[in-house]
């Protein structure tokens, strides 16, 4: 079941179309990435989602409803500016937000001291805002916006200005809540935390979606049949043993071994390949080359780009 559904969703600004008919859906429990390049359309999506603005036209739903005021109380949104206020103190504002949210004053407190201690910054309850790092000040915003418990967690670049031990902290707690049963859509321009974490994927370029679907499955689709080898026993030139459905991309040498990236012709396959090479040279390895989500946003992007 899809938890939010947004249908052809549009929206101008003056002089500026930010979203051109985008269409998303997005699973329960989980987690799906947003992606595209800096104004893309992203953030107003996230916006929309948010009921921070409307869409000109368009639909979105929420759990199999039309979405209504009162589902925003099941989300919990973490923007890119972040902003807590610098005089207040840590504990206090944090108590506060959660209240906002609906959380009893126990419940709060319970929640939000268990978070802190797992942040390893419950030491800072009673500091000012002001004395903390910009680290500890991302780990309050992201417990604020979780403390409740939304249905759906929206993330705008969660990992901008943290550490990697402090990424990979988030990384864990993002794909805990996941398994805990939340929906998580973040926008991010980390395409290696898209590959580790996202199980579904959108990505957007000028103001229209250009891809969508799983990961693994757009991974496959764009594979470019291209595998590397490693080997030994062999000084010569290894394009000699092949013939042209086999063109040799790059090679090089990994721990004492030769390695060769090998594109195969449409109607070859790697067994062809090893059929070649068998009893030329000492085959120690072969692995078919996936192109990442990285080299993926860059060819749709660019190919997006020629087209119009």
């Amino acid at each position: 079941m899809q938890l939010l559904t947004a249908r052809n969703i549009t929206k101008q600004y003056a002089g500026h179309k930010a979203l051109d008919e985008v269409s998303i859906e997005v699973p329960e429990r989980s987690i799906f990435g947003l992606l595209g390049p800096n104004g893309a359309g992203k953030t107003s999506l996230i916006r929309i989602i948010n009921m921070i603005m409307a869409p000109d036209s368009g639909e979105l739903f929420f759990a199999g409803e039309k979405l209504r005021a009162e589902h925003v109380g099941r989300i919990g949104y973490l923007p890119e500016e972040r902003g807590l206020y610098r005089k207040m103190k840590v504990g206090e504002q944090a108590m506060y937000l959660a209240r906002l949210k609906g959380l009893s004053h126990h419940d709060a407190q319970t929640r939000l001291k268990n978070w802190f201690g797992k942040f390893d910054i419950l030491n800072w309850w009673n500091r000012k805002v002001e004395e903390l790092s910009k680290g500890m000040q991302q780990k309050v915003q992201f417990i604020v916006t979780v403390v409740h418990e939304p249905s759906l967690l929206i993330f705008d670049e969660p990992f901008s200005g943290f550490d990697p031990i402090n990424v990979n902290l988030l990384k864990d707690e993002i794909l805990r809540l996941r398994d805990n049963g939340a929906t998580i859509l973040f926008s991010t321009h980390n395409m290696a935390s898209v590959e580790e974490l996202c199980d579904h994927i959108a990505l957007i370029n000028r103001s229209r979606k250009v891809l969508d679907g799983s990961v693994k499955e757009i991974r496959n689709a764009n594979r470019a049949n291209v595998f590397e080898i490693s080997f030994n026993n062999f000084d010569g030139e290894l394009p000699a043993l092949l013939n042209s459905d086999f063109s040799v991309i790059s090679e090089g040498f990994e721990e004492g071994l030769r390695t060769a990236r090998i594109k195969i012709g449409r109607d070859r396959s790697a067994n062809d390949l090893l059929n070649l090479l068998i009893g030329q040279v000492s085959i120690h390895s072969l692995q078919e080359i996936l192109p990442t989500m990285n080299d993926i946003f860059i060819k749709k992007v660019k190919e997006q780009e020629i087209h119009e």
